[in-house]
């Protein structure tokens, strides 16, 4: 049915004095990020540190609500005290950090990745998804994606990825 609406959607042409006029309606692609049942997900709280002008991590902030995270956010001109605060190793730094249950959230990691941190009771500080790719939750752009890693760090700066994502896990 969606693909019936997009056939007749894409082409239109109305006849007016004469004229003709071609309308070709813009879609907003959904994000491939927003593949769950929200209903089944408990709320979980979390809070944000972000940037007030970063529109990726407002998009970020988005995703996660998307999850059923009540989303706390405190914008910050500088971020990089409380990254040192909360223990984010330098080299996986990004834009945001958000603290949930105790973890430690840098960049835009993917947030059912926060929610298997948090059930699982990892021993982990926290997860990262340093660098801002391409196609990581808030920063989708299109078709364009680029692989990514989530990586989980202790206090000590030592880390593990603990998932991977490519074309083909998108």
């Amino acid at each position: 049915m969606r693909e019936i609406h997009k056939i007749i959607g894409r082409i239109f042409f109305l006849g007016m004095a004469g004229y003709s006029f071609l309308f070709v309606p813009v879609y907003a692609e959904e994000s491939v990020w927003n593949k769950t049942d929200d209903s089944i997900l408990n709320p979980l709280a979390i809070t944000v540190y972000k940037n007030p002008t970063c529109g990726c991590c407002s998009d970020w902030v988005k995703h996660l609500k998307q999850y059923q995270f009540q989303v706390k956010t405190i914008d910050l001109a500088n971020m990089s005290s409380i990254k040192r605060e909360l223990g984010v190793p330098q080299h996986l730094q990004s834009c945001h950090t958000a603290v949930v249950n105790g973890y430690v959230i840098e960049g835009h990691v993917p947030a059912m990745d926060i929610r298997q941190l948090v059930e699982q009771k990892s021993p982990h500080l926290g997860l990262a998804v340093p660098h801002m790719p391409i196609g990581s939750p808030g920063m989708e752009m299109g078709e364009d994606k680029e692989p990514f890693k989530v990586i989980a760090f202790d206090k000590n700066g030592d880390t593990e990825t603990v998932k991977e994502y490519n074309e083909e896990s998108f």
